[in-house]
């Protein structure tokens, strides 16, 4: 493969790469990638709140549980092991301490209306006796009333268009938070111990792959009672540059009725040619030494051709969407994720993606997962021309992530099945994906 079409460096320094897979050209010119990766300062001074216990900081918090849609589900833990519990029951809520939980999103990217008015869908009977049973109980309705009420007030309606609408109404508004297509994993904790904003490079291994079960079982529930959604877009924004709207850990899951362009030319070019994303990925990653790291079960090396600094972990398994990953491969790629955010640092801002295999794509792509650094801001060069300048080279954001690695790993931080930089083995094609096609 002529590699050199897709990234290259010039006389003077300038690292010219396209991404192959998007084919997004981007440039790193010699002098703009003098940053150092932690720039950004978290977006909220957490040093100077107040911690309390409960927390109670914003809507996600401990002790404003109510302030967010009906939980599907929390994790807990229980004689030192982890729990999850389905379904909570309002009565239920304050009996347990959440590690993390998941509810719809209040404010959806795709409505509930969206569903019903273009597919004429309804509730599953799971999900409708869900509904059923929590508003039966009286601190169920009055929780789902209030959040309605809520709602239409941020929409732009007046207390007397609000009182003017009947409880029945809102209550089929209500299916949004029992059946809806846009959920959120929530994180428990809002601060750390030290005082700042708790990120996942506080979390530890266990926590880390908790959190990732949780948000695979939300793709899975989702996909199971809406029989119209096509794929499903998992994503993180951490800190305000990254278009996070709290401060407080969470990642959202948003399922739509389509594949999008982008995913359409992916499954084209594996259509074209089965192995594209191992002679694309790690065996070119591997040609120009930007693999990282890796374990058994996934590897991680620095990207090229993105518009932020982009670091790509890749599932080696057979099995390509998320939810058929044995509990061995969720973990491997759990760990190395992980790794790679505390790599990075707490304080740089960033957004995390998932990519996988579409729910009725017969061609197969790997679960991999992009952490992209946003450190640097597109301006009117990159709007005119279409090139864009990424600050940090990717040898040069490889070179600031091993050693810490190393340090972390040497701390007990990071897993120590983690092999780190020329401990990779590199051998070729090691995406398993397309044995599963």
């Amino acid at each position: 493969m002529d590699y050199h079409f897709f990234y290259h460096t010039m006389a003077d320094g300038t690292v010219k790469q396209v991404n192959p897979f998007s084919g997004v050209e981007v440039w790193t010119v010699p002098g703009r990638g003098d940053k150092p990766l932690n720039d950004s300062a978290q977006s909220l001074d957490a040093t100077s709140i107040e911690q309390r216990e409960p927390e109670d900081h914003c809507a996600f918090c401990q002790a404003r549980l109510f302030e967010t849609t009906p939980e599907k589900a929390r994790v807990i833990r229980e004689d030192g092991r982890s729990k999850t519990l389905y379904r909570i029951p309002p009565t239920e809520y304050y009996s347990s301490t959440p590690i993390f939980r998941r509810v719809s999103n209040l404010f959806e990217i795709l409505s509930i209306d969206y569903w019903r008015q273009n597919y004429s869908y309804r509730l599953s009977s799971r999900n409708l006796q869900w509904k059923e049973a929590y508003l039966a109980d009286k601190a169920g309705i009055e929780h789902v009333l209030a959040l309605i009420d809520y709602k239409l007030g941020r929409s732009g309606k007046s207390d007397e268009e609000i009182a003017g609408i009947s409880a029945e109404e809102k209550l089929v508004m209500a299916d949004a938070f029992f059946g809806g297509a846009h959920e959120m994993v929530i994180v428990g904790q809002h601060l750390h111990d030290t005082g700042m904003l708790f990120s996942t490079a506080d979390m530890t291994d266990d926590d880390h792959y908790d959190y990732y079960t949780l948000i695979i079982d939300s793709l899975s529930d989702i996909a199971a009672n809406n029989r119209y959604v096509r794929s499903i877009s998992v994503f993180k924004n951490w800190l305000r540059p990254a278009g996070a709207t709290f401060d407080h850990l969470h990642t959202q899951i948003v399922a739509i009725d389509e594949w999008g362009e982008s995913m359409e030319r992916k499954i084209k070019m594996v259509v074209k040619d089965k192995n594209v994303y191992n002679s694309h990925g790690p065996n070119f990653a591997g040609h120009y030494n930007l693999v990282f790291a890796e374990n058994d079960y996934a590897l991680a090396f620095v990207g090229i051709g993105h518009r932020y600094p982009t670091v790509e972990i890749f599932s080696k398994s057979t099995n390509a969407r998320p939810g058929d990953h044995t509990e061995a491969e969720i973990r491997g790629m759990s760990d190395l994720v992980r790794a790679t955010h505390a790599a990075i640092g707490a304080d740089t801002s960033v957004n995390e993606e998932w990519h996988h295999t579409p729910l009725d794509s017969i061609f197969q792509i790997p679960w991999h997962v992009f952490i992209k650094l946003r450190i640097n801001t597109p301006a009117g060069f990159e709007g005119g021309m279409n090139i864009f300048i990424n600050p940090i080279s990717p040898m040069v954001l490889r070179d600031r992530l091993v050693p810490r690695l190393y340090t972390l790993r040497s701390e007990g931080r990071v897993s120590p099945s983690i092999r780190i930089a020329e401990e990779c083995l590199l051998i070729p094609n090691p995406l398993q994906y397309y044995k599963s096609s």
